[in-house]
């Protein structure tokens, strides 16, 4: 399976952006699917993770209550609804699929097996 993360641009502070994530190839069973963030500088982390049913979802503390993770399996595609973006969230956003399928999400990048290229969100203040 290859992952293919888009949506990226620059924007202005308290703006809005949607990311994707389109899985191609073998797709097959279902996984938990999460989305990482490295800026400038710093190590690639978590933001948040949604299980393979897409019932249950997970944000890391600095995006909870802006970002919004969901998943159109019919679509085999993944999203994220960053509403309020703030300059601090500037970084290359990641898309990743869990390793196993049907098994718990997790905030360990160590546990993502399948990873996009990346799209860069810019936020000027």
């Amino acid at each position: 399976v290859q992952l293919q993360a888009s949506g990226g641009g620059l924007v202005q502070a308290e703006d809005s952006l949607r990311l994707s994530c389109a899985a191609s190839g073998r797709t097959g069973s279902s996984h938990a699917m999460g989305w990482f963030r490295q800026a400038p500088g710093k190590e690639r982390e978590f933001v948040s993770a949604i299980s393979w049913s897409g019932f249950y979802t997970y944000y890391a503390d600095s995006v909870k209550g802006r970002f919004t993770i969901s998943r159109d399996d019919a679509k085999n595609t993944m999203y994220l609804q960053m509403d309020n973006l703030k300059p601090e969230d500037t970084a290359v956003y990641f898309c990743a699929r869990k390793r196993g399928a049907r098994t718990e999400l997790t905030l360990n990048r160590g546990d993502y097996d399948v990873w996009g290229q990346g799209t860069l969100v810019t936020v000027s203040s």
